[in-house]
């Protein structure tokens, strides 16, 4: 059940109430959809409030799901999933298409709830629509091309292939920072796979994930299905134990924090699942003295603020040589300086506010902390409750690279500036820290580029020359290393993550020759 507050809304977006209206989010609307029983107003569900990171008002209250209604949710997933796996791929895919069809119609306003509800600006609002819309081209195309692959056998008359099936009910478990692209990246393709799934958003963001389900719903019904895709909004201790630990969920895919990764991990691992993690970041920059400035300038500026921080692929060390360190340091002074930071849904703003206080509270603390180990900040770092209760200024900060807090992440805006001599120093400065997502060098040199994409350069899963660490494209397979996860979304055979592989031999022959040319019975001799 969704009980919006209309001043508040009223006053942040027309086009955000429209949208609300059109897809009739009333009261008798739920936080929880399972396949056919549709919206589930359970009368013993505890309600979540929807807060504007901007303005610190509540947006809307929603019902939670209980356990009952949790059950109700797996139990549509997993009784969709023998019929669906049973559709052709291709079929699948014409479902995904007409999400992306659905998704085109409602980019504006969705981006903007997108902005309203998280806080990044509008204009990244609506490019993680396009970023669901251009997953939903991708899954749409690998409808056709979930290929397996045929081998010779060494005995005659034999073939040995191998395909791919549908792995099963999958559970989604989604971060707040990308509140409708994440999920894209795993229903699109789960569906086109032949998957069934849950999906748990983030309590942050509970307005976005239900105008997407009920985007997602129309579509499902234009196609006669149901329980393909279901939505759980609840509390991390209740909906995401029972995900984590539902043996009916062979497969769960969670984005967000390294140590709530970890026990994903060992939960999954102990009853024999499988696991998609994509969990922190500590992204740099190598910035050698053959770069051009100024597209370095214009690349660090992004990915250092761009969602106020708050990517995992956000640039969290700039690592400089000392030649040019003074000069692109004063470049990034005036830049920030030039920064506009304010509403969200004002197209003008370049930075938004934080997500919640507490994310303000944490920014502060990791700036005292680096102070303290020697630190210099150089830009920014203030609070601004003048404009809001989630607004900071972001920060440059210089250190060495033995300050222990640069090992860390932030989830803020805060840019550590590392001074280097040699590239292979840069590089293991770059490499010396337990997370390996996103990683960038900016060089004219061949050579620095080469090296930098070498086995002996960059260890994270992500790897740019002259582009930043943040806004990658979804043809590519994202994901990263160590403390990142591992795993892969997205593009390129990351679809098999949602699959199980079946290797196949047909005898098609009179004859029963075994492998390894093993002779067994009465006439082996």
């Amino acid at each position: 059940m969704i009980e919006l507050r209309e001043a508040s809304m009223n006053t942040r977006s027309r086009k955000v109430q429209g949208l609300l209206e059109h897809l009739s989010l009333k009261p008798s609307n739920a936080g929880t959809y399972a396949g056919a029983a549709g919206w589930i107003a359970d009368s013993d569900a505890e309600r979540l409030v929807s807060l504007d990171p901007f303005t610190g008002n509540e947006i809307a209250s929603v019902l939670q799901a209980t356990g009952h209604s949790y059950d109700q949710a797996i139990e549509a997933a997993v009784q969709a999933f023998p019929s669906w796996r049973a559709t052709p791929a291709p079929r699948r895919g014409l479902l995904v298409r007409d999400l992306g069809t659905i998704f085109r119609e409602y980019q504006e306003p969705l981006g903007e709830l997108i902005s309203l509800e998280m806080g990044k600006i509008r204009s990244e609002g609506i490019g993680e629509v396009q970023e669901v819309i251009d997953i939903c081209d991708f899954a749409t195309g690998l409808s056709r091309q979930l290929y397996g692959k045929t081998m010779h056998s060494e005995r005659p008359g034999h073939r040995l292939y191998e395909q791919w099936h549908p792995l099963g009910p999958t559970g989604i478990i989604t971060a707040f920072n990308f509140p409708a692209a994440v999920w894209a990246w795993n229903a699109a393709i789960a569906a086109v796979c032949g998957n069934t799934m849950v999906w748990k958003p983030s309590p942050i963001t509970p307005m976005v994930s239900i105008a997407i389900q009920h985007l997602v719903n129309r579509v499902c019904r234009e196609h006669s299905v149901s329980g393909i895709f279901n939505l759980v909004i609840g509390s991390n201790e209740l909906v995401g134990k029972s995900i984590i630990n539902d043996l009916r969920l062979p497969l769960i895919s969670f984005t967000g924090s390294i140590k709530v990764g970890r026990q994903v991990a060992t939960k999954v691992t102990e009853r024999l699942g499988k696991t998609i993690l994509e969990l922190g970041g500590n992204n740099a920059i190598i910035v050698t003295p053959s770069a051009d400035l100024q597209l370095a300038e214009r690349a660090i500026l992004f990915a250092a603020v761009g969602t106020t921080g708050q990517r995992c692929t956000t640039a969290r060390r700039l690592i400089v040589h000392e030649s040019i360190s003074d000069e692109l340091c004063s470049r990034l002074v005036h830049a920030y300086s030039q920064l506009r930071i304010g509403d969200p849904l004002d197209p003008e703003t370049m930075v938004g506010p934080l997500v919640r206080p507490e994310a303000v509270s944490t920014m502060m603390e990791a700036l005292d902390t680096v102070q303290r180990q020697g630190g210099e900040i150089v830009v920014g770092g203030n609070p601004l409750p003048r404009l809001g209760p989630c607004f900071v200024e972001p920060a440059i900060v210089r250190v060495t690279e033995q300050v222990p807090i640069v090992s860390e992440e932030t989830f803020a805006p805060i840019l550590y500036l590392i001074e280097y001599k040699e590239l292979s120093q840069a590089i293991e400065i770059q490499n010396g820290v337990p997370q390996g997502l996103s990683s960038s060098i900016f060089t004219t040199d061949l050579r620095e580029a080469e090296y930098f994409l070498s086995a002996a350069g960059s260890d994270c899963g992500i790897a740019n020359v002259n582009i930043g660490t943040s806004g990658a494209e979804i043809g590519g397979a994202f994901g990263g290393e160590k403390e990142t996860g591992g795993e892969r979304e997205a593009g390129s055979d990351a679809w098999k993550a949602y699959m199980r592989r079946q290797t196949a031999t047909i005898n098609w022959s009179d004859e029963l020759p075994l492998a390894q040319g093993i002779r067994f019975g009465p006439d082996a001799g």
